[in-house]
Parts: C-alpha cells; structure tokens; sequence
C-alpha cells in the first residue's frame, strides 16, 4: 500500500460493490482520505452511518457534469473511474443514457483528472467490453476507447497516467446472479437459469481490487490490464449454490432449476482478452497487461503493416480458462461474506435481506 501513503483516493461511483470493497481495504491502511462521488445520497448515507470515519468524505455529484467532478477532484491523487450503468437490460432499453454515464461521465473523469494534476487513474471496465454484442458492452468497449486514446495522447512521462482494466463476473455484486439465486431459494422458488452450459468468469471483489491496484502499481498510459480468472457453467454455479446452503437448510438441496432461456444481449460465453489484444499481449503472471496501439493517424500503417500471428490466435474467454467444477465453485462461494454471514461462520454486519457484497 506504499504508493497510498498519505494520498487521496477518489472513487467515482464509489456507493456501489466495488467502492465498498475498496473501503473495507483501505480504511486501516496508512491513505490519508478516501472520497466518494456519487448520485445516490440514498446510499451515501447509509454508507457514511455505517462507517463513522473521518477518512472517508461524501460528494454528492453526477459524472455526467464535469462542474460536479471538478468540486471532488480538487487535491486528489488516484481515482477510480467506476461509476457506470452495468445492468445489461437497462442498457439495452436506453442506450444513450449508457453512453451518457459510461462513455461522455468517464470522459468528464479524465478531463477533470488531467486539468487537477492526479498522478493515476485506473477505468473500470468489463468483459462485455470484448467483441460486445449489447449496448452496455457496446458503451463499455467505447469508454475503454475513450481512456486509452488520452493515455496514448499523454504518453509517456506526462503528470497524469491513464490505464484500463477489464474484468469478469464479480461475484455477489449488487444486481449479480448469484444473490438473486439465493433470494429464490430462499423464498421456496426455482433458480432460473438462461441457459445451462452458458459460463462466466468467476471473480470476488477482492480479486477486481487487487487487479486495480494492480494496474495503479503496474500501469503505462494507455495499458489495459486483465486478470486471468476461472470460469464455471451456470449449471454448476446453481448445484454448488444448492449445496452450499443445504448447510443452512437440508431442504434448499431439492430446489428446483427452471431454464428460461437466454435473455436478450447475452453470450454463451464472455471474452476477457480478444484474440487481436492477445498478439500484443504481455503474460504478467496472474494478469495480462495489454499495451495500447502507438501508431498515430498515418493510415498505411494500418493495411500495410498487418500481424500473421492474429489468425493463429484464440481468444482469452470463460469457455477455454481453467473450468471450476461444483467442488471448486463451492470453494469460491464460501469466500463471500453474505453466504458466510448466511452459515453463520462470520457475524451477519448486514440485513439478513441484503445479499450482495
């Protein structure tokens, strides 16, 4: 944590999963202030009862008004581009509203970040944004743009470095699978399942905050940075949830798995890594960090210097990762604090209704 050392960390959407694993990090660390921007005074509230901490400062703003992220942004060193619309539904109902926060809100975030001299700023990003087939990957794909083209422009040396990372499924995240499955169960309904054979990289928000740092530590302007992750079916997610919670119930191991088939903008499988990303890409171990295009707008470069090696390439995605069976599912699941409150092998810290890291 030496880079935080009397630091301030912004967190744009910071009210949400990802904000409070960052928290639940950093609160004992030696980082001087952590600010949080967000819409939703709701949540900030809630947030700022339940954690008491004058480290920790609330700004109420929008990144869709670069004046609001300005006020917050003022003596800051790191941010965290995480504020977005990630429900894919949603998404694909109003397009332009994610295009409003996920590609112009992070562009206001880096203009802000550039013009207030912040040392780093790390964009949070998905899988959907690979070879994206609905609008929030769509809008995720082009905020990834968005952040790569300024850290290219800044290049290297400049006071403010800009880099991406893109992750899987994170599991037990507000609106994520896994809590409504449990909520089902627990209300004596059946797990509805899309699509059995469908997989999905499975990551905790520890991990998602680890690959942040990761890249804060790591990070060139323009990089993109992505964790290797296992991957289930969403078959043995739903046998590894069932068995789980027949600890807390022997009659949650009869519930019933309906199929309904898959929804609207899903894949059977997610990309994390496309295959023409993986001929630049550079293996860092648990990550690959994937530097960004350094021509500039000389166009023969690009259809007269192609890569041979890209046809020989495979993507990076969840259906050839290392596969999870139900045992190793149910490994990760017990990493989750929600189900080891629901165990009772940690104290319950939240409302019993409130199933989401």
């Amino acid at each position: 944590m030496s880079i935080f050392k009397d630091k301030v960390l912004l967190i744009t959407g910071g009210t949400g999963s990802f904000g409070n694993a960052v928290l639940r990090r950093f609160l004992n660390s030696d980082i001087r202030e952590i600010r949080i921007f967000s819409r939703d005074e709701k949540k900030q509230d809630d947030m700022r009862h339940a954690l008491q901490n004058p480290k920790v400062k609330f700004y109420i703003g929008n990144v869709r008004e670069k004046t609001s992220v300005d006020v917050a942004m003022r003596g800051v060193d790191y941010v965290f581009a995480a504020a977005a619309l990630k429900q894919v539904p949603s998404c694909e109902f109003f397009p332009m509203e994610a295009t409003m926060t996920n590609v112009i809100g992070t562009g206001n975030v880096l203009a802000s970040a550039i013009e207030h001299g912040v040392k780093n700023v790390v964009v949070l990003s998905t899988d959907k944004a690979a070879y994206p087939i609905n609008a929030m990957g769509i809008s995720k794909a082009l905020m990834e743009k968005v952040a790569i083209a300024k850290g290219r422009e800044l290049g290297e040396g400049a006071q403010t470095t800009i880099c991406c990372t893109r992750y899987g499924n994170v599991m037990a995240s507000r609106g994520s699978v896994i809590p409504l499955w449990v909520e089902q169960m627990m209300e004596g309904k059946p797990i509805t399942i899309t699509d059995p054979n469908m997989t999905r990289f499975m990551m905790t928000l520890d991990d998602a905050v680890d690959l942040v740092i990761y890249a804060f530590t790591y990070g060139h302007n323009g990089d993109l940075f992505v964790q290797k992750a296992p991957a289930a079916t969403l078959e043995t997610l739903a046998e590894a949830l069932k068995q789980t919670y027949e600890l807390v119930d022997t009659k949650y191991r009869n519930t019933e798995v309906k199929v309904i088939g898959t929804r609207h903008g899903e894949k059977l499988y997610e990309t994390l890594v496309t295959r023409e990303e993986m001929a630049k890409a550079i293996d860092m171990g648990n990550y690959y960090r994937i530097p960004c295009d350094n021509r500039d707008l000389n166009y023969d470069k690009f259809f007269t210097e192609g890569n041979e090696q890209i046809s020989q390439i495979e993507d990076y995605h969840s259906h050839n990762t290392v596969r999870l069976d139900v045992e190793g599912m149910k490994e990760l699941l017990l990493k989750l604090r929600f189900i080891q409150e629901d165990l009772g092998i940690i104290p319950r810290a939240k409302n019993k209704e409130i199933r989401s890291e």
